[in-house]
């Protein structure tokens, strides 16, 4: 299981010109699922993101989670984490889990994440979204189990 983290001032999930999801100061998560992956990596990258200490404090070190600054967060599953592209110019997607298996574990990081009280707001598995992100800092952080 692989996530990309980004510290969002804002962000928004659009879908067919409609907006899905939208959020303030929090994270956008962007969660590819891989063969092989399932409850223990879901539970363990659940816990690290709600704790994960990536927003500034009053000295401006980042010090506190986002829990700690009341943000939320946005989760958009996302295949193409796993993409492998070392040989030739079009990238293999072979190590990503098929959709049966990806889609149920994708909900189940989701449930995890608002269990650890994160208000969580989510993509549309399997759709094309448009995603906005703005990306505070920057601050981008790459997650696997």
């Amino acid at each position: 299981m692989r996530l990309l983290i980004q510290r969002v001032s804002q962000a928004s999930v659009t879908v067919n010109e409609q907006t899905i999801s939208q959020i303030g100061n929090g994270l956008l998560i962007l969660l590819g699922i891989g063969h092989g992956d399932g409850e223990e990596q879901a539970a363990f990258l659940a816990e690290k993101t709600a704790n994960l200490r990536i927003f500034e404090d009053e000295q401006g070190k980042t010090n506190l989670s986002v829990l700690d600054v009341k943000g939320e967060a946005i989760v958009v599953s996302q295949f193409t984490l796993y993409a492998d592209a070392r040989k030739g110019r079009r990238p293999s997607f072979t190590d990503a889990a098929l959709p049966e298996v990806a889609s149920p574990l994708v909900d189940r990081f989701i449930e995890l994440l608002r269990s650890h009280g994160v208000p969580t707001q989510t993509g549309q598995f399997g759709a094309h979204m448009k995603v906005e992100i703005h990306n505070d800092g920057p601050v981008t952080i790459w997650l696997e189990k």
